[in-house]
């Protein structure tokens, strides 16, 4: 029998038929497939063409299963960039009224560290996706203005602001893992 998975390569597998069940699970590329035989002589196929075949082996008997990875969700979400102190503002406004706290990214394009975090902080956001809405700010492209309002010394700096005021910072010097999981509690405590 044959069995398209989720990752498009085709499972191919026969088993035939003991006194006891047995039960067979494959998994690959985020995806399983399990297969199990039973007590019934039954014999169903995709397709006609293999009737001669499964007259002669009705013996077997094959219930499939599949599962296949959450595809509704997206993996990473992109950061919405912040241009100046007029546009965090209205960010500010709106995320108010949604009563709904944010996260910015402060970060510089010269930084490694900086270049390094932010795919892991889009993945972070694709987990947040409709409970907090993440954003960044590269220093060197914005007026020193907004990078003042932020209070910013350092590269970089990931900041959860709720009711248009900062309330938590993670300053990422460390490693990007580390960063994460202090980011992740810092969410926990306001959402």
């Amino acid at each position: 029998m044959s069995v398209l998975a989720a990752n498009s390569h085709v499972i191919y597998r026969e088993m035939y038929r003991n006194k006891d069940h047995q039960q067979q699970l494959w998994s690959g590329g985020g995806s399983s497939l399990l297969l199990l035989q039973t007590a019934s002589s039954r014999c169903s196929w995709f397709d006609g063409r293999n009737k001669e075949l499964c007259k002669k082996n009705s013996k077997r008997d094959f219930r499939v299963a599949a599962c296949w990875p959450d595809m509704t969700r997206p993996a990473s979400v992109e950061m919405e960039p912040i241009d100046d102190s007029h546009h965090l503002d209205k960010i500010l406004l709106q995320a108010h009224e949604l009563s709904q706290p944010i996260i910015i990214d402060w970060m510089a394009s010269w930084c490694r560290k900086c270049i390094y975090l932010k795919p892991k902080l889009e993945k972070l956001a694709a987990e947040y996706d409709t409970k907090i809405k993440f954003y960044c700010v590269d220093v060197n492209k914005v007026p020193q203005t907004l990078v003042k309002r932020g209070n910013i010394s350092k590269m970089p700096t990931i900041q959860l602001w709720k009711d248009g005021e900062m309330k938590a910072e993670v300053i990422g010097g460390h490693k990007a893992w580390l960063v994460i999981e202090e980011v992740r509690e810092m969410i926990q405590k306001f959402v």
